[in-house]
């Protein structure tokens, strides 16, 4: 059946609404997309029949204006709106804003968003439709006083969450009743920014859980079905990293209990639409409700990929009023798929959120096992005002551990440059022994989390040799065309061969690397290629540079690589990994000395919230000192030894760059 609805607006940005729009171009649909300042040059906003500009670059300003958005909608002629995740998506007051204004909202009607917005609400809701849900206090009273007597009542550890939104933001993990009262005040603060709703909740927090949540979908004629589980119990900071379907040891009497009621707690609200049901389940196999997420999810592709339904098609058809296109019995589950989020942030920095611009982006070949999710190119820049995903990476194959091997060669086959990621850390979780034998739970990462976040090693000898070789057919490019714009095109300064009147031809390339530091390679000129002398071996080396990309025979082994250069700056990636060295400038050393020396600096931009100590005090090591907010989380910065903390250099609310001193710090003397 063809669709009613001829014109969609995407209230959303980034992946989700290039997403959006891929589905609604192949239905014949013409979408509209609205953008920030930030986001004027955005690959939604190229990929869409139209743009709107509605803000400045701030969420709050543009995302998140509810009437500016509406403005868009009725400027643009759209019969509905799609929210994709976040922003407004769960938000009850703009699904009432588009009825009002004649728009279709593809979601939820605004009594279900509400009814399942607030998690206290919701769980009590849950318990009277025959939901288990977790024991915890979801009560009216935000007092610190109450939440000390009902997590002594629960027993600890607990853990801290925001009624309203998800993410991970305003979540905290409490083991003693003396880490509470922090515990609280960051949680309430970071609610309120992310979400204007301040209100949280206590939980029982359960040792190895599983996050496994169920994919619901219901119409308005009365029909409600689940389209089987996800397992995104591989999390860091509450946000999930790695998200599975179907779930692991999942029995088919499980997945019924857990799927039927998935759909009791979508009937008890009324739902209509696309919604999740997030459910904790303990080692024993009992589970207990979470919470609704009353909208369309970041990991939803792996639910497609395993059932081979298009869930944004269906969304637009329930939101015409159409029924849903299959019923319980006709759904099926087809093999095993993985979703795994590339970030731009540094997991060696605690997953420090990262910033900058995508130098070079290149993804694996897309087709019936590998899919991209993106909104993002070569040349974009990854920004303080929004989260930092690069792009979405699914696979699928007949098994768990085919889908596995297909994860681990497209993320090998994928190249980042140009600022911190995390997609080394996924690539080593993907191929780690435990993950490949199904031992997932939400402390995963905390319990290999040396494996899987090594220390800095020295760039290994194969890349030091092809960087080597790398350089030495780019002067060899570079000679021949400065040749080629001589008047003696045959002189032998033109040669890039190491030309020396009675000597060996050879180069002498001194490279820094960041563990090792400086590192002699001697490159020969042999004929047909070069002989370069590593630290370890001397190989011969030959190959072919078009571009960026290096085809190579370095000891008899053929490699396929990428090289970048930036200045002095050499980029080698090769198998997904990167590996960057510098070319030593003897006239450019510097001393150790210090421009900042015994400051903290911001490790990324981002806004000051809370001040902990004042000048003058003296701290121990760890002590917390401020609280910086950036892409949405929070970051405490913490005195690095025992000292005096001299002066702070801002106030609450000011907004500080990358690289700024925050304190001026002395360490106390042994």
């Amino acid at each position: 059946m063809a669709l009613t609805i001829g014109k969609l607006l995407i209230a959303n940005r980034g992946e989700i609404a290039c997403r959006v729009i891929r589905t609604a171009r192949r239905l014949g649909v013409r979408t509209v997309a609205v953008y920030s300042d930030a986001d004027a040059g955005a690959q939604h906003v190229k990929q869409a029949d139209e743009a709107y500009r509605i803000g400045p670059a701030p969420a709050r300003e543009s995302y998140l204006k509810i009437e500016a958005v509406i403005a868009a909608a009725k400027q643009s002629g759209a019969d509905a709106i799609h929210p994709g995740y976040g922003f407004l998506s769960e938000n009850a007051e703009f699904a009432e804003a588009c009825a009002q204004a004649g728009i279709v909202f593809v979601g939820p009607p605004a009594s279900s968003i509400r009814a399942m917005g607030g998690k206290s609400a919701a769980k009590a809701l849950m318990e009277k439709a025959g939901v288990p849900v977790v024991p915890g206090y979801h009560g009216e009273a935000q007092d610190l006083k109450t939440f000390t007597a009902e997590a002594k009542r629960i027993g600890y550890p607990v853990l801290i969450k925001a009624s309203a939104g998800g993410g991970g933001k305003g979540m905290r993990i409490v083991e003693t009743e003396g880490g509470l009262a922090e515990a609280v005040e960051g949680a309430q603060r970071e609610a309120k920014s992310a979400f204007g709703d301040d209100r949280l909740l206590v939980e029982k927090y359960l040792l190895r859980p599983r996050h496994i949540e169920i994919q619901v979908f219901a119409d308005g004629h009365g029909n409600a079905v689940y389209l089987f589980e996800r397992d995104c119990s591989i999390q860091r900071r509450h946000q999930k990293v790695i998200e599975e379907a179907p779930a692991p040891g999942m029995t088919a009497e499980r997945r019924r209990a857990m799927g039927e009621a998935a759909v009791r707690a979508a009937q008890a609200v009324g739902y209509r639409g696309a919604g999740t049901v997030e459910f904790i389940a303990a080692p024993d196999g009992t589970f207990y409700f979470m919470e609704m997420n009353t909208r369309l999810q970041v990991e939803h592709p792996v639910t497609e990929m395993i059932t081979g339904q298009d869930l944004v098609e269906w969304q637009l058809r329930v939101a015409q009023g159409e029924a849903l296109p299959l019923t319980q019995d006709q759904l099926r589950i087809n093999g095993h798929a993985f979703e795994v989020r590339l970030y731009a942030e540094d997991p060696a920095r605690d997953f420090l959120p990262a910033t900058g611009t995508l130098r070079h982006l290149r993804f694996p070949a897309t087709g019936p096992h590998v899919r991209v999710d993106t909104g993002v190119t070569a040349g974009d820049a990854v920004s303080i005002h929004y989260d930092p995903m690069i792009a979405k990476l699914i696979v699928w194959d007949r098994d768990r551990e085919s889908a596995r091997r297909r994860l681990v060669g497209a993320l090998a086959d994928t190249e980042i440059v140009g600022l911190s990621t995390n997609r080394s850390f996924l690539a080593t979780l993907a191929a780690h022994p435990s993950f490949a034998g199904g031992e997932v739970d939400t402390g995963f990462i905390a319990r290999h989390r040396t494996a899987l976040v090594p220390p800095p090693a020295p760039a290994p000898e194969t890349a030091i040799g092809l960087v080597a070789l790398a350089l030495m057919l780019t002067r060899q490019s570079q000679a021949q065309e400065e040749a080629r714009r001589s008047s003696d095109p045959y002189s032998p300064w033109h040669l890039a061969g190491g030309w020396r009147l009675n000597d060996d031809a050879h180069h002498v390339l001194r490279l820094r690397d960041p563990v090792a530091g400086e590192i002699a390679v001697t490159v020969h000129f042999r004929g047909s290629g070069v002989l370069v002398d590593l630290p370890g071996a001397s190989v011969m080396a030959r190959g072919t540079l078009l571009g960026t990309r290096l085809d190579a025979m370095l000891g008899g082994v053929r490699h396929h690589a990428t090289f970048l250069r930036r200045g002095d700056e050499l980029t080698l990636v090769i198998a997904g990994h990167n590996h960057t060295l510098m070319l030593a400038n003897p006239l450019a050393e510097a001393g150790d000395g210090a421009v900042g020396s015994g400051g903290l600096t911001a490790p990324m931009p981002g806004k000051i919230v809370a001040l902990r100590v004042a000048a003058g005090a003296a701290v121990k090591r760890g002590a917390p000192l401020l609280v910086l907010e950036a892409m949405k989380m929070e970051h405490t910065i913490a005195a690095p030894a025992d000292g005096v903390v001299e002066r702070l250099r801002y106030k609450v609310g000011d907004q500080v760059e990358e690289g700024a001193e925050l304190v001026a710090f002395k360490v106390a003397e042994a």
